[in-house]
């Protein structure tokens, strides 16, 4: 490092300490009570309007019928989940972070609460960096009817900010055009979607999705980063979410009534949209409705459209088990583990890393369909059915596309097709050589 640049390096540090230390001095410690008491106000909406920036609110147990709304920098702490409660019955959200009409917000905290009963989202966060959700309980939310219509708009009520959501009108937690965050120790169920990522505001970027419990939110995907329309310019180019971190997350039998993925990237059709370059990594992903993993392109060159971007996305080190079929233009044939899939369109899907997986109890661990050449390697294929197929010929008998499969564990030392082993299916799967043992150190035994 040049003299120049260690002497500005050490500016910004002192530059960072001294804002830090003034933010720390300054702030103001507010708290709540139902009852008001002890120099408590009693709602969590009282105490937001006479707080500043950088105050902490500490919430003390009890339920709370609100919707509450921060604009600000703060951080809203309850007394733990099972103790401090917001009922957002027959309102919009439980928790609304605002930065659609606050522009440039930052550094909210929101932990230890339980949030249910909204109409829409339990914890909607909207055009803000810097949020930490942690260590909340979000649970039976997105009360109001949806419909799925196809249409970009339509969920009656909604802001005009959320897009493409007719089929869920809501879910569990919503980040839109949010970045530089944290979502962890979340307990988040019965909602329709638990975690939802988009970018109808502003990209959504650099997000850690960590060790959260997000299981039975049966109308959509437990966890999905998806790209939607931007906000008055339905169909053109979307923001983007890409730099997502989904890590160590045990993710069971979401989306059984409709149909949603364990983990979902995918991208509308309404527009040329992005999911890319997000890691998907150690998480358990049992019993979901579209696949453990399911990766969705749905327009391209085959409709005389751009090509989505989907590519240079990570899935590696997860169990995957008992996940059903993908269904409609991503069709796989049979349950499935882990789909990447071009869906009609076309769009080339590249640089897709899948190594170090256990899939078992499926009847397709991993499928493809895309015009493009994908490597899959060091997995445990442990379905006993089909371990790789190449379900293009569903779409396009073409198969411009393939798989390099090499070295992977097929269930047994004999490699596929012979004996016990898991086999292949569709054209171009090269699969030589295979692992006569197993290629990963995961636990083999999940319930």
């Amino acid at each position: 490092m040049s003299p120049t640049t260690l002497r500005n390096a050490l500016f910004l540090c002192s530059a960072v300490l001294i804002a830090g230390s003034y933010q720390s001095a300054s702030a103001a410690t507010l708290c709540v009570n139902p009852t008001g008491s002890h120099g408590c106000y009693s709602t969590i909406t009282t105490a937001v309007a006479h707080a500043s920036a950088g105050d902490v609110i500490n919430v003390g147990p009890g339920t709370y019928k609100e919707d509450v709304v921060i604009g600000m920098p703060l951080s809203l702490i309850g007394a733990g989940a099972g103790d401090s409660i917001i009922d957002a019955t027959g309102l919009a959200d439980g928790i609304f972070v605002d930065g659609f009409d606050n522009a440039g917000l930052s550094h909210v905290t929101i932990a230890g609460f339980t949030v249910k009963n909204a109409n829409w989202e339990g914890v909607l966060v909207v055009s803000a960096s810097d949020v930490t959700i942690r260590d909340n309980k979000i649970t039976n939310n997105t009360k109001a009817n949806a419909v799925f219509t196809g249409a970009p708009m339509g969920c009656a009520g909604q802001p005009a900010f959320e897009l493409d959501e007719t089929g869920d009108c809501g879910g569990g937690l919503h980040l839109i055009g949010v970045w530089d965050s944290t979502v962890s120790g979340n307990t988040i169920t019965k909602n329709d979607d638990g975690i939802l990522v988009s970018d109808e505001t502003a990209a959504s970027h650099d997000i850690l999705i960590l060790q959260n419990n997000v299981t039975d939110n049966p109308g959509e995907c437990g966890i999905v980063l998806a790209s939607h329309p931007p906000v008055g310019a339905i169909g053109s180019k979307h923001h983007g979410v890409f730099h997502i971190t989904v890590d160590g997350n045990d993710v069971e039998n979401n989306g059984v009534e409709v149909g949603g993925a364990g983990v979902g990237m995918f991208s509308d059709g309404n527009g040329q949209g992005r999911s890319s370059q997000n890691v998907i990594t150690h998480n358990k992903l049992i019993g979901n409705g579209l696949g453990g993993v399911a990766l969705h392109s749905h327009v391209g060159p085959n409709f005389g459209l751009l090509p989505d971007n989907m590519d240079g996305n990570v899935i590696t080190g997860n169990y995957i088990a008992k996940n059903l079929a993908d269904l409609d233009d991503t069709a796989t044939g049979g349950r499935v583990g882990i789909n990447i899939n071009s869906g009609m369109g076309g769009t080339p899907i590249n640089g897709t890393i899948i190594s170090g997986n256990v899939i078992t109890d499926e009847d397709i661990d991993i499928a493809f369909n895309t015009p493009a050449w994908v490597n899959i390697h060091l997995n445990d294929l442990r379905g006993g059915k089909v371990g790789v197929a190449n379900v293009c010929t569903l779409d396009d008998p073409s198969c411009k596309g393939g798989i390099i499969a090499t070295e992977n564990y097929w269930g047994c030392s004999k490699g596929p097709g012979s004996g016990n082993c898991s086999t292949t299916s569709g054209p171009n799967v090269l699969f030589t050589p295979w692992l006569n043992k197993s290629a990963t150190d995961l636990d083999h035994d999940h319930d």
